[in-house]
């Protein structure tokens, strides 16, 4: 798996004004990194996110996803390749309180076009609930859970349809320090096994886990490192 963007710019346009959130990004990932991207609000980091999950289009530049120009895709296509190779987790967990742990976890390969047995299904589940360590809370709803216990679940759910890369949005923003602190033992130790992470972030002490850290200000990096290196 590999990520290439070159010359990457998302400009918002106004009657008024046009606001550059992205000027001319380059940016190499490749399988296994560790990426974190770090500075203040409003630099374009979440809008960096967007682009390399296939959640929004840039204004200008080129993206290469697996060797596959995705600026060139439909909007179908786009999702299709999105649902295959990425997972996202997020801040806000974004369960579903009516349905039960292992059932949130099994919603991604219940609904991707590559169709699995119902056996299929509860093996990955159980899989990567075991991976997280929330086996145990597979019958609760995630309303029974602690914040740091629902982010598990989320990262369970981003795992189980084997993406190629995770895509992380703050993923300890609602949670106290503790939980913080095994939610991103977790993400370190998933890397370990050849996860490929690239994690947005505010807070340093969890961008320094990061091998190739990285940081944006007015919608620039202020270091590139070369490609798959540490800063």
């Amino acid at each position: 798996m590999t990520i290439q963007m070159k010359n990457i710019s998302k400009v918002f346009e106004t009657e008024t004004m046009d606001t550059y959130a992205l000027k001319e990004i380059d940016l190499n990932i490749y399988a296994g990194d560790y990426v974190s991207i770090s500075g203040p609000s409003g630099c374009g980091k979440s809008t960096l996110l967007s682009l390399l999950g296939l959640l929004d289009t840039a204004t200008a530049g080129t993206y290469w996803l697996d060797g596959i120009d995705v600026t060139q895709l439909s909007l179908d296509d786009a999702a299709t390749m999105r649902n295959r190779k990425i997972g996202f987790i997020f801040q806000s967990f974004n369960l579903i309180d009516e349905l039960s742990v292992f059932d949130n976890v099994a919603l991604p390969l219940r609904y991707s076009d590559m169709k699995s047995t119902r056996t299929d299904i509860e093996n990955r589940v159980k899989e990567c609930l075991e991976l997280v360590g929330i086996t145990h809370r597979s019958s609760h709803k995630p309303n029974q859970l602690s914040g740091g216990q629902q982010q598990r679940v989320a990262i369970a759910r981003a795992l189980v349809a084997n993406p190629a890369i995770l895509l992380i949005d703050e993923p300890t923003g609602n949670l106290d320090s503790k939980s913080g602190d095994q939610v991103m033992g977790v993400l370190e130790k998933l890397n370990e096994q050849g996860t490929t992470l690239c994690m947005v972030t505010h807070d340093p002490r969890y961008s320094d886990l990061a091998r190739t850290r990285l940081q944006l200000l007015d919608g620039e990096f202020l270091n590139v490192p070369e490609a798959g290196q540490p800063v």
